[in-house]
């Protein structure tokens, strides 16, 4: 399908396939995730047979060529899919976004036996993959990674990985770990890209951590004790890592901003219906003017938010040569507009929105976490001002 928007309509028209990739995706979501999202945030479950399930509907592979099981389509369909699993549970919607974000590595980077050997299973979800970048000392340097990577045996021997991952999602769930590793000097041109299956010899994960949103989805860390990879998992080379990393990173600011952009519409149509049902001074409280106004800036910034998102996704689409700082802008300007969006959902409920049953203050703490993974909103203003001012 041609994902680019027809230029012979509005720039901002779904064609028929799109629209239909956006029902298919609500009723989905309707039907299979928003009646059991805030029991899995209560109990700290991580549904995989659901997420399974989302393979059937092309979802294990939205990017990934047709060849090997992927759906084929492009960043705005894949932004449509994200916005409507998110808006039934944001922490599902962006456990999916980072299992294609692995897979498409795997099919942009890795060479056809790889493709062969690791995309079925993941498109069809047969395989759950995390993805590996962060460390315990590096996050925003990512270039300054640790976990080495070293050659035993020769040339056709294993890797032997030792160090840890930080906050990867799905770690101890995923059936392969996409990991940047140094296997090189200091810096990004010391940095490669391994593919890790779930039974690495000395692969282990460490304790759930406890985290202020996301509940569904296990985050703990990937610990290498002389784990070895066998050397075929390596995806282009040695040294290649770093831009594989970067590659990656456009697609994925754009989808977890759709998480965001999802998870605001929800709160939004929850302060909608309880602002006209709830009674205050003998009328509906979304009578008074002040509600009003601030129901009427939550509905700008939110279509704010989607049209830049759909634009920076379309250029992505595209390739052009703005794609990477819209990506980033979309990034910055979508989490941060959607988190805020939620907010004064909770605030419209009043204490209401303070408990758990309403599912408000679970989007509040979803939604947090997006200013910070895939880029924090920080770097994302320097990547954007390098673009403006040329270095």
């Amino acid at each position: 399908m041609d994902a680019t928007v027809d230029k012979a309509t509005s720039q901002f028209e779904l064609n028929e396939d799109q629209r239909a990739i956006r029902e298919m995706t609500e009723a989905f979501a309707a039907e299979r995730v928003a009646p059991y999202a805030l029991d899995w945030d209560r109990e700290r479950y991580f549904p995989s047979n659901i997420i399974r399930e989302t393979g059937q509907l092309g979802f294990g592979g939205i990017y990934i060529g047709e060849d090997v099981g992927g759906s084929g389509l492009g960043r705005l369909d894949a932004v449509l899919i994200f916005e409507a699993l998110a808006s039934a549970c944001p922490g599902f919607s962006s456990f999916i976004s980072i299992h294609n974000m692995a897979a498409w590595m795997i099919d942009t980077f890795g060479d056809e036996q790889q493709r062969q050997r690791f995309l079925p299973k993941l498109t069809s979800m047969e395989w759950l993959a995390s993805y590996c970048l962060t460390e315990p000392g590096s996050g925003s340097d990512a270039a300054a990674l640790k976990t080495k990577a070293v050659k035993s045996g020769g040339n056709g021997g294993d890797y032997v990985l030792n160090g840890a991952k930080q906050f990867i999602s799905g770690a101890g769930e995923s059936d392969v770990y996409v990991a940047m590793v140094r296997t090189g000097e200091e810096g990004p041109k010391g940095v490669s890209t391994i593919v890790i299956p779930k039974d690495a010899p000395g692969l282990s994960f460490g304790a759930t951590e406890n985290k202020m949103g996301w509940h569904m989805q296990p985050t703990r860390q990937v610990i290498f004790e002389d784990c070895k990879v066998p050397a075929e998992n390596l995806l282009s080379g040695e040294g290649a890592g770093f831009k594989i990393a970067m590659a990656g990173l456009d697609g994925g600011r754009l989808n977890i901003a759709a998480c965001s952009l999802g998870g605001a519409q929800s709160a939004l149509d929850k302060a909608l219906a309880y602002t006209a049902e709830r009674q205050a001074f003998g009328q509906a409280i979304n009578q008074f003017q002040a509600l009003q106004f601030k129901l009427a800036d939550m509905e700008t910034n939110l279509q704010a938010s989607r049209m830049l998102l759909y634009t920076a996704a379309s250029k992505l689409d595209r390739k052009t040569p703005d794609a990477s700082k819209w990506s980033a802008m979309a990034k910055r300007f979508v989490t941060d507009t959607c988190f805020d969006i939620a907010n004064d959902a909770l605030q419209l409920h009043g204490g209401y929105g303070y408990l758990h049953e309403y599912g408000v203050e679970k989007l509040v703490r979803d939604l947090r976490v997006h200013q910070i993974l895939e880029g924090t909103n920080e770097i994302m203003r320097v990547i954007i001002a390098r673009h403006l001012i040329g270095r």
